[in-house]
């Protein structure tokens, strides 16, 4: 009966947005703990305290998500923003 009332399908679209904020947070712990070269796990790495690793920052800043979207811009839709706000379109 309780099962009946909470999953109506009017509440799928909360669930699937609830899902993808959960599944974006959880990649982002994952690759914040994994790859990050300030998040010490081990008790040996800690030990070794604040180290000066610039190319391996460098690395993980630069990844390749943000390689693509560098020189691009910052449309969501460019062709459709350019279409309504392009003045010799009559």
């Amino acid at each position: 009966m309780a099962g009946n009332r909470w999953i109506r399908p009017e509440v799928y679209p909360l669930f699937a947005a609830v899902g993808v904020a959960v599944g974006i947070c959880g990649f982002s712990l994952v690759r914040h703990i994994c790859i990050n070269p300030e998040v010490r796990v081990t008790k040996e790495n800690r030990a070794a305290g604040v180290l000066d690793n610039f190319k391996e920052g460098e690395k993980y800043t630069e990844h390749s998500l943000r390689k693509f979207v560098r020189n691009r811009s910052p449309e969501i839709m460019p062709s459709l923003n350019s279409f309504f706000t392009s003045p010799d379109r009559n």
